[in-house]
């Protein structure tokens, strides 16, 4: 087993993924006091609360020593990959709407990866499926963000 192929106790994989929310709540709220565009400001305010709102699963998860599943999440979730594409960028004072997006699609894709290597590390291990259920649930994140950014920035000619 290589370094990315890592399984941890319950306790430990949600506890590091609890760190891994948290650190996603702190770069959206300094992203939040960084800009002063209303519409930048609502969508990583929106994503913050998402990222609130996992932390808050995953810590009543560790309390009940258990991890909810829903069926929901048994399909894989596609993404455009537009991270590749779009340049993240420090968000400043100035930054707009688009900025935002791109600033929230990259964050997102961070924790697919994250959360991609973790369910990979534990296939097949009770712990698989807290992070397999924890990527699908980034990964809808995401998607939404790269519909979001489609239907306003991306134009078909």
């Amino acid at each position: 087993m290589n370094e990315n192929q890592v399984c941890y106790t319950f306790d430990a994989a949600v506890e590091m993924a609890i760190q891994m929310e948290e650190e996603g709540f702190r770069n959206y709220l300094a992203a939040v006091r960084k800009v002063s565009n209303k519409g930048a400001r609502e969508i990583l305010k929106e994503n913050a609360l998402d990222e609130l709102n996992h932390k808050h699963m995953l810590e009543k998860a560790l309390l009940e020593g258990r991890m909810q599943g829903g069926a929901e999440l048994d399909q894989t979730i596609p993404t455009m990959h537009l991270d590749y594409v779009l340049k993240k960028k420090e968000l400043g004072p100035e930054s707009g709407v688009r900025e935002a997006l791109i600033y929230a699609i990259h964050l997102e894709k961070d924790a697919v990866e994250f959360y991609g290597k973790v369910a990979n590390g534990c296939a097949g291990a009770p712990m698989g499926q807290l992070f397999a259920q924890l990527l699908k649930e980034e990964s809808g994140h995401l998607q939404a963000l790269e519909d979001l950014y489609e239907e306003h920035f991306m134009t078909e000619n």
